[in-house]
């Protein structure tokens, strides 16, 4: 199926290189100050791809406190309790934990638009829609993307989402700062971000930084964001991850993850039995194969 580009995505569109308004020209766009011109797929996919070398400046504060308020336990994410909407109610196939999808914000009203970060073939497209989102795909290569662009450089004007979700794909990011300063500055006051980010998973689609929580930490908190959770994945440990993405690739993952369920019962069981004063959660933070995270802007 053909895509097509929306006025109101129109309306929010803006030159990759240059960040100034672009216009509809000859199956494309072209940009009102730098004439850039960017073209359409065979898929109607609108390419904001950069086409030419951008200079990106960044200044860095040293010296300063990492945590602040000391309020971060870094536990496994629980189901929100408040979460205002019933996703059970749709078939949804995609591999999104109820946990994350629990903590997805409401929309304001029915035009609350968001941005799926890096959507590759789009498999959260039906879940961000049904909490009632007008859903804003964006990737690099994707033909199942709206748009095509570089996560350094977003082709969209400032605070232009209520809600930007990135899954998995921050490890693939080269300069991870930038981007979190792209998010921030197209996010809407009081607007949510939230994604999934690599730690102990083996390399892989050329994956740059897997971060840990100190690491996801520091970049949130470099671009001013209000840092509500990060939480390591309990049920996608690192050895779970090894295993299935490193060590038996496209092996059934019920072999490859009971091959190695023997050694965390046993780590699990060790902890508990021996590694006295220390909470198991530490045992899984430091061992998760990815980790969680949700933020906001400053309203």
């Amino acid at each position: 199926m053909k895509h097509e580009i929306s006025n109101d995505l129109w309306n929010i569109l803006i030159c990759s290189y240059c960040g100034c308004e672009i216009e509809s020209h000859e199956n494309g766009a072209k940009c009102f100050k730098c004439s850039t011109y960017y073209p359409c797929t065979d898929y109607g996919s609108l390419d904001l791809r950069l086409k030419k070398c951008k200079k990106y400046s960044l200044e860095f504060n040293i010296g300063n406190d990492l945590f602040p308020d000391k309020k971060n336990d870094f536990k496994p994410l629980p189901i929100n309790k408040d979460s205002w909407i019933d996703f059970s109610k749709i078939n949804y196939t995609g591999n999104l934990q109820k946990e994350i999808i629990s903590f997805f914000p409401r929309p304001k009203n029915d035009k609350s638009k968001m941005l799926d970060l890096g959507c590759g073939k789009a498999v959260h497209r039906e879940i961000c829609e049904h909490a009632g989102f007008i859903w804003t795909g964006l990737d690099y290569y994707s033909d199942n993307a709206l748009i095509l662009a570089d996560a350094h450089s977003l082709p969209f004007k400032d605070n232009s989402f209520e809600f930007i979700f990135s899954y998995a794909v921050l490890e693939h990011i080269r300069f991870p700062f930038i981007v979190m300063r792209e998010v921030h500055r197209v996010l809407q006051p009081g607007g949510k971000f939230i994604g999934t980010v690599a730690f102990l998973e083996p390399f892989h689609g050329n994956s740059f930084y897997h971060h840990t929580h100190l690491g996801i930490f520091n970049s949130l908190s470099y671009c001013d964001l209000i840092i509500e959770k990060i939480a390591p994945s309990e049920t996608w440990s690192g050895l779970t991850a090894q295993s299935i993405m490193g060590l038996f690739p496209k092996m059934p993952q019920p072999i490859s993850r009971a091959i190695v369920f023997p050694i965390q019962l046993f780590s699990k069981l060790w902890w508990k039995a021996r590694i006295k004063n220390k909470s198991f959660d530490i045992s899984i933070r430091n061992n998760t194969g990815a980790f969680t995270f949700i933020a906001s802007k400053k309203k």
